[in-house]
């Protein structure tokens, strides 16, 4: 990677930074700390914001009369107004971000898997759903990255959040350049990363930039940057990777011993059967890049779509569910 473009990136404080959860505790979480020197971060505890305290009694989303209240069953406080108005303002005056790390389960910043209490006892049955304000971040920004630490946990996750975090950081460092030729080097140089992301999209950018119209660069980005971020909307399928792996590979097909050949598909295979992320496999790719100063490859942001010290192995195997 030539160039690293930090992300912003908005986080719940009491991941790793702060005790303010309702019981004055910190979760500790290590991708905080590893994430940490290359990124900005935006820490933000919506519950402390409206001047709940630390500690408090928790709060919980309650569905009264067909409408989800933000409520304090311990002391009957309805904090529904205050939550809502600090997320428009909040969210509103935000600025540049490029995605959002929030806690997961949590009646504020949880993006799914929230309960939605019937009723304030203990015992009531709830359905899940998103957060006060984490549903709020769902839709002011539907396009950026965003996820919670939970789901985080899990490699595949992990790995799609990265690229496109990186991605969208790298994209907003283009629309500053207001030059053509930029938009043109940023779509040569993600061309392997969209055709494992999304074919169709991938041909819609070539469109894009192609501009047989001549549009100015305004319309032309603000066209591009739709299509980019509908391309990164899902991680890609694990053939669609497979076949541009096996596409760089190629270019190494006259040049590698038996044994290297040999490494590399076992690598591969292990990556197929969901037994080693994709990172394990373009490292073996990016060594032959750098032996062989494979001009057309060395590029590619496929190859190092985020800084490689975040490139992990370890998968706690929650939140599996893309």
């Amino acid at each position: 990677m030539k160039e690293i473009v930090k992300p912003i990136v908005v986080l719940s404080r009491c991941l790793e930074l702060e005790p303010v959860r309702y019981n004055a505790q910190v979760i500790p979480y290590d991708f905080v700390r590893e994430l940490e020197p290359f990124v900005t971060f935006i820490p933000v505890c919506p519950e402390v914001e409206i001047g709940l305290g630390v500690p408090r009694d928790p709060i919980r989303i309650v569905a009264v009369a067909g409408e989800a209240r933000l409520v304090q069953p311990d002391t009957g406080r309805d904090v529904t107004a205050e939550m809502a108005s600090f997320a428009t303002s909040f969210l509103g005056s935000l600025g540049e971000v490029d995605g959002f790390i929030l806690k997961n389960r949590s009646p504020s910043c949880g993006i799914s898997d929230v309960k939605i209490y019937h009723g304030t006892d203990k015992s009531a049955s709830a359905t899940k759903g998103a957060g006060f304000f984490g549903g709020r971040v769902l839709d002011m920004y539907p396009g950026l990255t965003i996820e919670d630490e939970g789901r985080l946990r899990n490699y595949r996750i992990r790995e799609h959040f990265l690229t496109k975090l990186f991605a969208l950081a790298r994209f907003r460092h283009l629309k500053k350049t207001n030059s053509m030729g930029a938009l043109v080097r940023f779509q040569s140089e993600n061309k392997l990363l969209l055709m494992a992301y999304s074919q169709k999209e991938l041909r819609n950018l070539g469109r894009i930039v192609a501009n047989p119209e001549t549009a100015p660069f305004p319309h032309v980005i603000e066209d591009y940057e739709q299509h980019f971020q509908a391309a990164l909307a899902r991680p890609p399928r694990s053939t669609s990777v497979i076949n541009v792996l096996e596409h760089a590979s190629g270019y190494f097909s006259k040049q590698l011993t038996r044994s290297e050949k040999a490494f590399y598909r076992a690598s591969l295979k292990k990556y197929r059967e969901g037994r080693l992320p994709v990172s394990g496999v373009v490292s073996v790719l990016r060594s032959w890049i750098v032996r062989f100063e494979q001009d057309y490859l060395l590029p590619q942001t496929f190859f190092e779509p985020y800084p490689e010290p975040l490139m992990s192995l370890s998968d706690s195997g929650k939140g599996r569910e893309i």
